[in-house]
């Protein structure tokens, strides 16, 4: 952990700035922002004129001179002023006025395994450019691990997946630190270009919009499992035409293609395991992996790691907000530290 649970529980407020969606904890208050990171810009004169989900659904439907930005990749702030601008009218000036009575105004912030310090330096300017005096950064992995209740204070290891939209990170945590990790730049994005491309190259398909998440719309019901529906038809645009069709699309065919991408996330949990201690990885063998994330619940996914590892596979109770609630029990005072006091002879 970047800094101390004594230092966190003096916090006022919690963000989590992931690529998809930003969301914003307040102590005493809970989990109050939960959006899309996405915000809809005037080229004209510069004016915002949507953020959240407003400017998500406009992905794909607007004129030139509306363009539909979004300001964090990768769990890093690649526009800090336009991140300021979004968090600013996702807060709301009923909330912005409370937070500003705050004396000394504190915030948490989750960060990327191993972020570089630009990107860190990114993340602390967001939030002092919205007023907090000072930022503490926590790693998002083990903010994730506390959210979803993992003992990571504990002398056991703990195996948490945390399934981005750009990125997927995997770590080993024991006695409250990270024993072992891997970032791999494969998260759910590169899984919906690759169904994107299945059905460009194998039907000549293209969707109505790469903003709405493919496999929610062709792969309903559990389509990616051995046990879901053989075939399911989607509507789109034929590529050569441009008009509306209709195809019945394989979805064995579609479990394939997507394989692809999460080679490499497999082939990340094995070096892991490779780097860890052959204690912890016994531990290991019993406890299995936490997936956490909002690509955790892509249908089949805890199946394939199960069937690649030998080892139980869980999904948290709600992956997309863990990480944020880790941060808000931290600030709330609800997770105790272990202290390891020097012995005394």
């Amino acid at each position: 952990m970047t800094v101390s649970l004594e230092q966190l529980r003096r916090c006022h407020v919690a963000v989590d700035l992931g690529a998809a969606r930003t969301r914003v904890y307040v102590k005493g208050m809970g989990l109050v922002v939960d959006q899309p990171s996405v915000a809809a810009v005037n080229t004209r004169n510069g004016a915002l004129i949507a953020v959240g989900e407003f400017a998500e659904q406009m992905t794909g439907r607007t004129p030139d001179y509306i363009r539909v930005m979004r300001p964090v990749s990768g769990g890093t702030v690649v526009d800090i002023d336009m991140a300021q601008r979004m968090l600013r009218h996702l807060l709301g000036e009923k909330l912005r006025r409370q937070l500003r009575r705050k004396p000394r105004l504190r915030a948490a912030a989750c960060t990327p395994h191993e972020a570089d310090p630009l990107a860190q330096r990114a993340t602390v300017e967001t939030l002092v450019g919205l007023g907090a005096r000072r930022v503490e950064l926590v790693d998002t992995l083990i903010a994730a691990a506390v959210g979803c209740g993992l003992p990571v204070e504990q002398p056991t290891a703990t195996m948490i997946m945390m399934c981005g939209a750009a990125t997927t990170q995997v770590a080993v945590l024991s006695l409250g630190s990270i024993v072992t990790a891997a970032r791999i730049p494969v998260g759910g994005e590169a899984v919906d270009h690759a169904v994107i491309q299945h059905l460009r190259h194998q039907h000549e398909l293209m969707l109505p919009s790469q903003s709405v998440r493919p496999l929610q719309i062709a792969l309903s019901e559990n389509g990616l499992t051995l046990q879901g529906p053989s075939t399911t038809e989607i509507h789109g645009r034929d590529v050569a035409t441009g008009l509306a069709r209709s195809v019945r699309v394989d979805t064995a065919a579609v479990r394939d293609a997507i394989h692809t991408p999460l080679t490499a996330v497999l082939d990340g949990i094995g070096r892991i395991l490779r780097d860890c201690p052959p204690d912890l990885v016994a531990d290991l063998a019993d406890r299995g992996i936490m997936m956490v994330g909002g690509s955790a619940l892509l249908p089949g996914l805890d199946q394939m790691l199960r069937d690649s590892t030998g080892m139980p596979v869980h999904i948290a109770e709600r992956p997309d907000v863990c990480a944020v609630q880790g941060l808000g029990e931290m600030m709330e005072g609800n997770v105790a530290s272990m202290v390891l006091s020097p012995l005394t002879a």
